[in-house]
C-alpha cells in the first residue's frame, strides 16, 4: 500500500515538472488563436440555433391557438389566455439560452473587433486588454446579462408582438357575438355586460379576468420599455439578436 502511495505521488510530480505545451512562436499562436475562434463560433451558433428553435416554438403555439380559437364560434376564449402563458414560459426558457449564448458572443466579437479587425485596419488607440478579458473569461466564465436583462431583450425582439397578436385576438374573441353564438347576425358587442359576461373562466368572474389580464399587459408594457443597458459588447454596433 505503501509503495503504491509513493508511486502515486511521484507520478504527480513527474507531471508537475513537466513544462506546459505551450505555443512558443508567433506562428503557433496565429495557429492556436485560429483554432480557438473556430471552436467559440461553433458553440455560439449552436446556442444561436437553440434561441432560434425556442422563437419558433412560440410562433407555432400562437399561430395554432389563433387558427383554433378563432375559427370556430364554439371553441372558448381561454385557449387565448392559455397561449399566453405557453408564450410566457417559452420566454423564460429562451432567456436562460440568451444568456448563455450571450457569454460566447461575448468573446467571439472581442476577438473580431480588437485582433481581425486591427489585422484588416489598425488602429493606434486600439489596446491589447482584449486578450486579457478573453482569457478571465475562460478562466472564470459568469454570465454578463442578468435573468431579467435577458427576458427584456427577447421580449422587445420578437415576444412583444406575440403578446399583441394575442390581445387582439383575444378581446375579438370576447367582443365579437359572431364568434361566440352560432347564428347571431350581428357584428359588434350590445355593451359592457355582453364583454363582462363572454369573459367569464370558470369560477372566476368576467370583470377579474380582464382586470388579470390588463394588469399582466400593463406589467409587459412597462417591463418592455425600460432603458436597455448599453455596456460591453452590446454598446458595438448596431447589429444585435
Amino acid at each position: 500500500m505503501k509503495m503504491e502511495e509513493d508511486r502515486t505521488s511521484s507520478a504527480r510530480e513527474g507531471e508537475g515538472a513537466r513544462p506546459l505545451l505551450l505555443p512558443s512562436t508567433p506562428g503557433e499562436v496565429t495557429n492556436t488563436l485560429i483554432h480557438y475562434y473556430r471552436g467559440e463560433l461553433g458553440r455560439m451558433t449552436s446556442w444561436r440555433d437553440r434561441i432560434d428553435r425556442t422563437s419558433n416554438w412560440a410562433i407555432t403555439v400562437v399561430a395554432a391557438l389563433l387558427s383554433v380559437s378563432l375559427s370556430t364560434p364554439t371553441s372558448h376564449h381561454g385557449v387565448l389566455l392559455f397561449g399566453m402563458m405557453l408564450v410566457t414560459l417559452l420566454l423564460m426558457i429562451e432567456a436562460r439560452r440568451y444568456r448563455f449564448f450571450d457569454i460566447y458572443r461575448a468573446r467571439i466579437r472581442q476577438i473580431e473587433r480588437c485582433y481581425f479587425a486591427e489585422i484588416l485596419a489598425p488602429e493606434a488607440r486600439n489596446s491589447g486588454e482584449w486578450a486579457m478579458v478573453v482569457a478571465r473569461s475562460l478562466r472564470k466564465p459568469r454570465f454578463l446579462l442578468s435573468y431579467q436583462e435577458a427576458m427584456h431583450r427577447r421580449l422587445k425582439r420578437n415576444y412583444g408582438w406575440m403578446y399583441f397578436i394575442l390581445l387582439l385576438a383575444w378581446c375579438l374573441k370576447i367582443s365579437t357575438p359572431k364568434l361566440q353564438t352560432e347564428g347571431m347576425p350581428a357584428l359588434q358587442a350590445q355593451s359592457w355586460t355582453y364583454v363582462i359576461d363572454n369573459a367569464v373562466l370558470g369560477p372566476i368572474p368576467g370583470l377579474a379576468v380582464i382586470a388579470i389580464v390588463v394588469v399582466f399587459y400593463l406589467g409587459m408594457l412597462t417591463f418592455a420599455l425600460r432603458p436597455d443597458r448599453d455596456e460591453g459588447e452590446f454598446g458595438h454596433g448596431e447589429a444585435h439578436v
